[in-house]
């Protein structure tokens, strides 16, 4: 792969990975009422998702995704009640403030949910499977050994990932002193559960083409 090709693949990836989603907002969710260290089983459970995805793609599975309808829509259903299911789950939660919790043995939400949470959510998006069949191929070089270009993108691609799933939970870590006066958790507990719904709502609103 020609180190030009690979920067531009970088740009296009670090636009795609910076802007905020289902995944981003997990981790700001799980980031305020559980610290960063703890999030970090929910990034690594929605980065999994992305590592079986893009093993799916490459097993060229993404080309069936995109020619079934009823494949596509089954798994686009099942993510869009999945991120209801947590908006409004967060939404009508009666938590009035917010304690960080950022020891290893937290009573709060075990390690094992928090990464289940996460690979839930990374896998709730059947357009994730189409990206990574039609985005990936742009970047590969035919005349040269596919598999090595493929794991260089995909590497990159979970760096990227990774490193801004983090960021943003560390950040929402950081402010969530403000957050743990009385009354500004349920505040933003209404805020991030309706994003949640609303996120959920435009998953089930796409259409395969």
């Amino acid at each position: 792969m020609e180190m030009k090709m690979w920067m531009l693949y970088v740009a296009a990836v670090f636009v795609l990975t910076v802007i905020p989603g289902p995944a981003v907002l997990m981790c700001i969710t799980n980031g305020i009422h559980f610290g960063a260290r703890r999030t970090f089983a929910s990034a690594l459970g929605s980065i999994t998702a992305v590592c079986v995805i893009m093993a799916v793609s490459g097993f060229g599975l993404g080309a069936v995704l995109a020619s079934s309808e009823k494949i596509f829509n089954l798994i686009k259903w099942l993510g869009a009640a999945y991120l209801i299911y947590i908006g409004i789950k967060t939404f009508f939660s009666n938590q009035s403030s917010i304690t960080v919790d950022c020891s290893s043995t937290g009573t709060q939400k075990s390690l094992s949910a928090l990464y289940l949470q996460g690979l839930f959510v990374g896998a709730s998006n059947p357009k994730a499977l189409l990206f990574f069949s039609a985005f990936f191929p742009q970047f590969l070089n035919p005349a040269l050994p596919q598999m090595p270009q493929f794991l260089i993108l995909g590497a990159t691609f979970i760096c990227f990932e990774c490193f801004w799933l983090m960021f943003y939970a560390n950040f929402a870590s950081r402010a969530a002193p403000w957050l743990q006066t009385q009354g500004r958790a349920k505040m933003f507990n209404r805020v991030s559960g309706a994003t949640f719904m609303g996120a959920g709502a435009l998953l089930a609103s796409i259409k395969r083409s």
